[in-house]
């Protein structure tokens, strides 16, 4: 049979399909929730790991003291499931970096993953603390300490921020009041679209090496923008069928970039179109033929070509029950854009605001870091926009 989804999923003697995911939480409410929720059925037990207490939005807790605790469960199931794996090609790592788990915990284990499977490539999608939505005061802390990791550890990092998202569903799903549930959706399909290529076959597939091949011109330059389009509720989608020069013009609108930034403020390096369902190479290469005449979408002068296009022919699969509707067509967007800076200078302005008075520091030293970290992670970020600058 087809067992192209074996790829994300391992098969038991029952024939039952259990996926090659690890989740893991410093304490129990959001994996207490996947434990009972719709799902839990298709989860071993094993693979859901959380601990008692969390880590108290300190990066320090969760890359030192508390994080150390699991660190060790937590690598011993991932090398289970990498044992049972054929042929692994990497890992995919989804964490948040204002909290302290996301950022303290996810960077110790992707420092880990390095040690013991080191060339593996590794994927992050990475949440990022928004303009305006925050959720603790010290995020600017968490994520430039996290981000330092970030940077020597993953190979691609895809940006989100909940904000973005959030206005994404607000003004293209008329969702008054997004949940977190609305804005996972639509960060599912966006990374739904990326493993297409993995799990299906098109006429032009593109695996997540390639991705790393054809988006990242130089190792530190790795944090990708991204955007979905047809974002379309049920209600909308009756009534209009979308094209794919439509749906690729609104993939570039800066309306639907998935983290806070402007690309019309940047010049784009490499944009990778993912296009799935109903798709012909000529209208996609007819639709990038009209983006590349467009003055608003700049790419930088050493890379003249810039796109690299995978179509996969299975249309994209809706959450049932969820806010998108089914749709024939539908694009995903990575790109490598300078404008991506601007996620940083904006929280590394905040970190400085905080750092000159030493604020809240001693929470973090408290739990045996050293001031020292600070300053080399928060030098490591003011190099990283520079080396923005310069491309």
């Amino acid at each position: 049979g087809d067992d192209s989804f074996s790829t994300f999923f391992s098969e038991t003697g029952a024939g039952k399909h259990v996926p090659r995911a690890v989740f893991v939480d410093l304490e129990p409410t959001v994996c207490d929730e996947v434990r009972t929720g719709t799902y839990r059925q298709l989860y071993h037990p094993e693979q859901i790991i959380s601990g008692k207490e969390d880590a108290a939005n300190n990066y320090a807790r969760g890359h030192y003291t508390i994080g150390k605790e699991v660190v060790d469960l937590v690598l011993d199931r991932v090398r289970k499931l990498a044992d049972a794996c054929t042929g692994l090609q990497g890992f995919m790592v989804f964490n948040a970096v204002g909290g302290g788990t996301g950022s303290g915990l996810g960077s110790l284990l992707l420092e880990r993953l390095s040690v013991d499977y080191g060339r593996k490539s590794k994927l992050g999608f990475t949440i990022y603390p928004s303009p305006l939505v925050s959720s603790a005061v010290v995020e600017p802390y968490n994520s430039v300490l996290s981000t330092h990791s970030l940077l020597e550890h993953t190979d691609v990092a895809v940006m989100l921020d909940n904000e973005a998202i959030y206005d994404i569903c607000r003004r293209s799903l008329d969702i008054e009041r997004p949940s977190y549930t609305n804005l996972n959706r639509l960060i599912a399909q966006v990374i739904s679209s990326l493993t297409t290529s993995l799990r299906f076959d098109g006429s032009l597939n593109v695996d997540i090496t390639e991705f790393q091949t054809n988006l990242v011109p130089y190792p530190r330059i790795h944090f990708m923008l991204s955007s979905y389009a047809p974002v379309i509720s049920a209600e909308k989608a009756y009534h209009e069928q979308l094209s794919v020069a439509e749906i690729t013009n609104s993939a570039f609108e800066p309306t639907s970039m998935m983290a806070k930034c402007d690309p019309r403020h940047g010049k784009y390096m490499a944009t990778c179109l993912m296009y799935r369902g109903d798709v012909v190479p000529k209208d996609v290469n007819a639709a990038v033929a009209t983006i590349k005449t467009k003055r608003t979408i700049q790419f930088v002068d050493w890379c003249p070509t810039g796109f690299k296009c995978g179509i996969n022919y299975q249309p994209p699969s809706v959450v049932p029950g969820g806010d998108l509707a089914r749709v024939q067509r539908a694009v995903c967007m990575i790109s490598n854009t300078s404008a991506i800076a601007e996620v940083f200078s904006r929280i590394d302005h905040k970190f400085d605001l905080m750092y000159a008075k030493r604020a809240f520091v001693h929470w973090y030293v408290g739990e045996g870091m050293e001031e020292g970290e600070f300053s080399e992670a928060r030098e490591d970020l003011a190099a990283l926009e520079k080396d923005y600058e310069e491309v």
